[in-house]
């Protein structure tokens, strides 16, 4: 049975239709497979320890003040205890973290996970202590107060594998806990006022997954980091003024003073250390998810609006090439990818009509399959090998099935050939869009241009009313 032109082209619309929902259903499977990854992410978090954000070192105290008031009256009067609680907090001058970070990639069955060994060599100054001494609210009360506790507040403390702290040059015992009932997470030591100035010295090994953040809570912080990862993303709310980022890993040093970062004041006022957690981990000390992070037009999550969240210093261990999100990138270009390819097989019917034979629906079906196929393996072969040997496997293989199904289809080997080299220059193209995010736009719609282009010129000649008679003839002639 031949084909009309029209129910050709309905036939062909059709195919289009049931070759759209196919390229949703792969779209379902790589979210489906993006969200095993999070699983992983989440699996090796709950198993070691997530995204990590500290802050300190930063000294406090508990201080009670009582006093006697009369009540009543007459027989009545008494005296009555009352009573205020209160805490002493004082942020140091001067911050100083020298850190690196030595990368750990964890595996959950196919998913790989980033994590990180760090070790951070901190060193705080205080001038003087004088914000720690407690001042009586009413002549005559009775004040009593705490020893002073530094503090190191810690997002995730299973992280902490190790902790030596000294004072003034003497070692000083580690306790787990801060003694802090805004950050509870972390470790402390205990020690008696004394005037003059204060030096503390903190070593720690930290481990973690994906990201590590510093809060900047002192008059003058720097922080210097190198690592061996080779494709850091940094973050928080101020980037390094100085970064080198090299095969061989990064070096990153940030500054930031108290003019800049409110963060001193904010731990001051019971801020939220919100740490940036890939799978969605509690923030420390507020208990508020970081699903609900997303920033508002200061930059900060929506769900601690009234909450102010603390400044952070960060950088996350990202993998540059992510299967997932790229198979997911190139099936949102699926559609045109087989309209491109349809089209290129009917514009070398009408420009060689007397040489190539008519293309049947079916065939455009078993083609635009297999196009919709290569999505699927990439995917599946993302999963075991790079990116870029899946992505050449895939379009390689696809690419020579349609060629020498090409070469049937259109009627000679040459026609075969080059029905391939085109769909080989389409993944090309997309390769191009995919790891162009910047350029993506840019590329395409030039691409796109240029094919459009290339239509136009090699149809300029064409009679489209001749060619549609033509095409509407063998149905005449039938009735």
């Amino acid at each position: 049975m031949r084909f009309s032109l029209w129910g050709k082209a309905l036939a062909i619309g059709a195919i289009v239709g049931v070759l759209t929902m196919v390229l949703a259903r792969i779209g379902f499977l790589v979210d489906e497979r993006r969200g095993r990854q999070q699983e992983a992410i989440q699996s090796v978090q709950q198993s070691q320890a997530g995204a990590q954000a500290v802050l300190g070192p930063w000294l406090h105290r508990r201080c009670v003040e009582e006093w006697e008031v009369e009540v009543g009256e007459g027989k009545e009067r008494r005296l009555q205890t009352e009573r205020r609680e209160f805490r002493l907090q004082q942020a140091p001058q001067s911050l100083t973290v020298k850190s690196f970070a030595t990368t750990e990639p964890r595996y959950r069955g196919l998913f790989k996970v980033n994590g990180f060994l760090g070790r951070l060599d901190m060193s705080a100054q205080w001038a003087n202590l004088a914000s720690l001494e407690p001042e009586r609210s009413v002549k005559g009360s009775r004040l009593t107060c705490d020893s002073v506790q530094l503090m190191v507040a810690v997002a995730d403390t299973r992280g902490v594998q190790r902790a030596e702290l000294k004072l003034n040059g003497q070692a000083l015992a580690v306790s787990a806990g801060t003694e802090h009932p805004q950050y509870p997470r972390g470790l402390h030591a205990a020690f008696d006022l004394a005037q003059g100035p204060l030096a503390a010295e903190l070593s720690m090994d930290l481990r973690g997954t994906s990201r590590l953040e510093v809060v900047p809570a002192a008059a003058q912080v720097e922080w210097d980091l190198r690592s061996d990862w080779q494709h850091p993303s940094f973050g928080g709310r101020f980037l390094p003024v100085q970064r080198e980022v090299t095969p061989e890993g990064f070096h990153a040093l940030w500054r930031v003073s108290e003019l800049a970062s409110s963060a001193a004041r904010d731990v001051s006022k019971s801020g939220l250390l919100c740490p940036a957690d890939t799978a969605g981990g509690a923030a420390m000390g507020g208990g508020m998810e970081s699903d609900d992070a997303a920033a508002d037009d200061n930059g900060l999550p929506r769900a601690a609006r009234d909450v102010r969240c603390l400044d952070t210093l960060a950088v996350s261990f990202i993998d540059p090439i992510n299967p997932y999100v790229l198979a997911d990138r190139a099936v949102k270009y699926g559609l045109l990818f087989v309209t491109l390819t349809f089209v290129a097989v009917a514009l070398t019917e009408v420009l060689a009509r007397s040489r190539v034979r008519r293309v049947h629906p079916v065939q455009y079906a078993l083609v635009g399959l297999a196009l919709s196929l290569f999505f699927m393996l990439l995917l599946a072969l993302s999963e075991h090998l790079k990116f870029e040997v899946a992505y050449v496997a895939a379009s390689v293989a696809c690419a020579g099935v349609l060629a020498m199904y090409g070469s049937h289809m259109l009627g000679g080997w040459r026609a075969g050939s080059a029905f391939g080299a085109a769909l080989g220059g389409l993944y090309g193209l997309l390769y191009v869009l995919l790891t162009r995010e910047q350029t993506a736009l840019v590329v395409g719609t030039l691409g796109l241009f240029a094919l459009v282009a290339a239509v136009m010129m090699l149809t300029r000649r064409v009679d489209w009313y001749r060619l549609f008679d033509d095409l509407s003839a063998p149905r005449a002639r039938a009735e």
